[in-house]
């Protein structure tokens, strides 16, 4: 087998380069979604259940791009037939989600058109994501995929500073933040129609300039036969896993359950504790909102700083640790800082424990997976660490709700705890140096 050559800083580059694009898709769903369905009229103790769709159709969507795309080969490549016709899908779906509630539906006909619309932008984006992180897997030498994926992780981060900024901008050059009862405000939905726009030309960008190896090529850099690749399911595939996928995964459980709550209450909560308002046809809220897409861009510069300091940590562990723990101080903050910019405090340190979870979870598996195969299929199972956690997480939302005095504040130290916990479950990882 040969060794896989290194590449120049621009091919790797030019591998993730399309993952800005559809970063910023992510973020103005993660950033707005809530925003979007309160303003359609959800209520908050139900807010949770809209939340279950993004994971659900990652944990079903990216297994199948990742096996189906293994065992894929055609003209344009291996992975970026499904990254294109997912980015393509998905400008489709940003230019009619932030429209839901104009269309003179009523409130239940609006709510379920914006989630039938949501369904199909999670689709289309985790198609989308997939390929990049299996382009790495298949194309970077071991000696390089830290790097590569840092590359990603920045090109990520970036991405969501876009994505969040941009209500906030439109805002600021005189787009309309309020609307109609049930309308979502211009600044929302210009948002998504330049967002749209962005993602496509970065997905262009990307297959126009990386060349997949075709079968023979393939075979030649990594250890495991296509004919040995067609033979497992994915049963078979957990069943032989690594014992690093599932520890890693337990980290990840906690992790992203207290992202989910963050995504589903943080709007409220900075809403309620700064501007002393949850009432979603106010001008206050909606200032809020806007203001909750400048903290979700300082978390990403946060955590792009971070990153950059992560590999000074001698200690993988330590340092992936030592992340979440930042990340969950800063979430027991958030109900403590009655001041907006105060809030940038506790979203720098989310950013932190945002830095480690982009990052290092697909540093140590992929290293733990040289030598099985099916590098796609187990890297779109893999998925399901990100998207199982969100999806309990997603039906206990309403209840913990209940149970924390229906303020949506509290949420956010429920989150904090849960990071801590990740942190905890770090040091049962062995990892497998590359």
């Amino acid at each position: 087998m040969k060794q896989k050559p290194d590449l120049s800083f621009w091919k790797l580059w030019n591998l993730s380069f399309g993952f800005f694009g559809v970063q910023i898709a992510y973020a103005l769903q993660s950033g707005n979604i809530s925003r979007i369905f309160r303003t359609l009229g959800a209520d908050p103790h139900s807010l949770s259940f809209f939340w279950i769709l993004p994971p659900l159709m990652g944990i079903l969507v990216q297994p199948i791009v990742g096996t189906l795309s293994d065992r894929t080969w055609t003209r344009f490549g291996r992975r970026i037939p499904y990254l294109f016709v997912g980015a393509a899908a998905a400008v489709a779906v940003m230019c009619l989600l932030p429209n839901a509630g104009s269309f003179g539906m009523a409130v239940g006909t609006a709510l379920i058109f914006g989630l039938f619309a949501l369904m199909l932008l999670d689709t289309s984006i985790n198609m989308a994501m997939q390929p990049f992180k299996m382009l790495v897997g298949d194309m970077v030498n071991e000696k390089q995929k830290a790097k590569a994926y840092s590359i990603q992780s920045f090109l990520c981060n970036a991405g969501s500073v876009v994505g969040f900024l941009f209500p906030y901008i439109f805002a600021a050059i005189g787009l309309s933040n309020v609307a109609a009862e049930g309308v979502v405000p211009d600044t929302v939905i210009w948002s998504f129609y330049i967002g749209a726009a962005i993602l496509i030309i970065c997905v262009i960008y990307t297959t126009l300039k990386v060349k997949e190896w075709n079968p023979q090529e393939y075979r030649e850099y990594n250890p495991v036969s296509e004919e040995k690749e067609e033979s497992a399911n994915w049963i078979t595939l957990l069943k032989n896993a690594p014992s690093t996928f599932w520890k890693v995964g337990l980290v990840q459980f906690f992790c992203w359950a207290g992202m989910l709550y963050m995504w589903t209450y943080v709007v409220d909560a900075v809403s309620e504790t700064v501007w002393g308002t949850i009432d979603p046809a106010t001008g206050d809220y909606q200032e809020a909102a806007n203001w909750t897409g400048v903290l979700y861009a300082i978390q990403a510069l946060g955590s792009v700083v971070w990153a950059t300091l992560l590999p000074r940590f001698k200690n993988v562990k330590m340092a992936y640790s030592v992340s979440l723990v930042l990340g969950g101080l800063g979430f027991l903050l958030i109900p403590f800082c009655p001041d907006k910019y105060l809030q940038i405090i506790p979203f720098l340190l989310i950013g932190c424990g945002w830095a480690a979870m982009l990052a290092m979870p697909f540093t140590i598996v992929t290293n733990a997976l040289q030598g099985y195969g099916h590098m796609g299929a187990y890297l779109g199972l893999f998925n399901g660490t990100i998207c199982v956690p969100q999806i309990v997480a997603a039906i206990c939302g309403g209840t913990i709700l209940s149970l924390v005095g229906h303020h949506q504040s509290t949420m956010m130290i429920v989150a904090g705890v849960l990071f801590l916990l990740g942190s905890v479950c770090v040091f049962v990882i062995k990892d497998k140096k590359g």
